[in-house]
């Protein structure tokens, strides 16, 4: 059994090849290729502007790209509709968390659980998601917009998992928390790894994430600058200079 679950975990989940995205003339990925193992942890940092939220739209097919593959468990991705991508297991945190203010937390978390994938557990996915988060529990109806801004980042996260994902991409997490809520943030995103869920981590907090991964590529002007385990890159005089300021 544990060699099987060694197994699975050296499986490529996510194979990205050679990814070049445009908006208009200008281009925001260039020649990009990554590798994100099953149940594994890949951070993706860099600084504003680097491309990294442009990667996240490229995988979950809002944007096109102009030339490379995407690859989800061995089959191409690209030029599916976003819809399509969620149904095969891809769910997605967005950055600002983009709830729906005026729908309830359950409502929230029940658009979330829309998705055919999703629809034979979804009383469970919610039953589990008030377990996470037992905040939510509290404010069930209570109206979404009304709620702090690290109770809304819960929210994006409950909504996430009623969608029956086998890998989240988180796009900013911390953007905006308290210090307090973002050690609670990453706290969930380690645990929700641990259940075997695989984590793309888009985030600005270099530290943070390069702790948590087990793979790691950092961004500069849309290209792969560095890559390798988040111990070498947290070690790497490049990146503590340029993003820890050591």
């Amino acid at each position: 059994m544990a060699d099987a679950a060694a197994s699975a975990g050296n499986r490529t989940l996510l194979q990205i090849e050679g990814l070049n995205l445009f908006y208009g003339d200008a281009q925001a990925l260039a020649n990009i290729s990554m590798q994100v193992l099953d149940k594994g942890i890949v951070a993706v940092v860099g600084a504003n502007g680097a491309g990294k939220t442009s990667l996240i739209r490229a995988i979950a097919g809002i944007e096109r790209p102009r030339a490379g593959s995407i690859r989800f468990k061995g089959s191409e991705i690209v030029g599916l509709p976003s819809h399509a991508i969620c149904e095969l297991g891809i769910g997605q945190v967005a950055e600002g968390r983009q709830i729906f203010p005026t729908m309830s937390v359950a409502e929230n978390l029940e658009m979330g659980g829309l998705l055919k994938r999703a629809r034979p557990r979804a009383a469970q996915a919610m039953e589990d998601v008030f377990t996470l988060f037992p905040r939510l529990r509290e404010r069930t109806h209570q109206a979404a917009g009304t709620l702090s801004g690290g109770e809304q980042q819960m929210l994006a996260i409950g909504r996430c998992l009623m969608g029956n994902p086998e890998l989240i991409m988180f796009d900013e997490p911390s953007l905006g928390l308290a210090p307090a809520v973002v050690q609670e943030v990453f706290r969930v995103i380690k645990a929700l790894n641990a259940r075997g869920i695989t984590i793309v981590l888009v985030e600005q907090n270099v530290a943070a994430s390069l702790r948590l991964a087990t793979r790691a590529y950092v961004l500069e002007t849309g290209e792969v600058a560095l890559e390798g385990s988040g111990a070498e890159l947290l070690a790497d005089d490049r990146v503590r200079k340029a993003y820890l300021g050591l």
